[in-house]
């Protein structure tokens, strides 16, 4: 019998805003800008990219973009989906 795996994707596993908030605080403590903006996408996903960019108030289209590996979003952006996230940027 072949053994099937499946590739895992945490966002399956994000299922509250209190989850939500702790994967981007520990990413945020832990790594750098661009695992950051991968956590942001990841964290997007979990929600819904769709209703994510309705709240950042930006296109769906424009949110993929933004967030792809090789996006490369603008502050107003982080900040506006970090928002939509129900999260706050801090500077400690």
């Amino acid at each position: 019998m072949k053994l099937k795996t499946k590739s895992f994707d945490i966002a399956e596993h994000l299922n509250t805003p209190e989850e939500i908030r702790g994967f981007l605080q520990e990413v945020a403590a832990t790594g750098d800008e661009s695992d950051f903006i991968h956590a942001l996408n990841t964290a997007a996903r979990a929600i819904g990219m769709t209703e994510v960019a309705k709240k950042a108030g930006v296109t769906r289209a424009s949110l993929y973009k933004s967030l792809a590996e090789d996006g490369n979003p603008k502050f107003i952006t982080i900040s506006k989906v970090t928002k939509a996230l129900g999260c706050k940027i801090a500077v400690v």
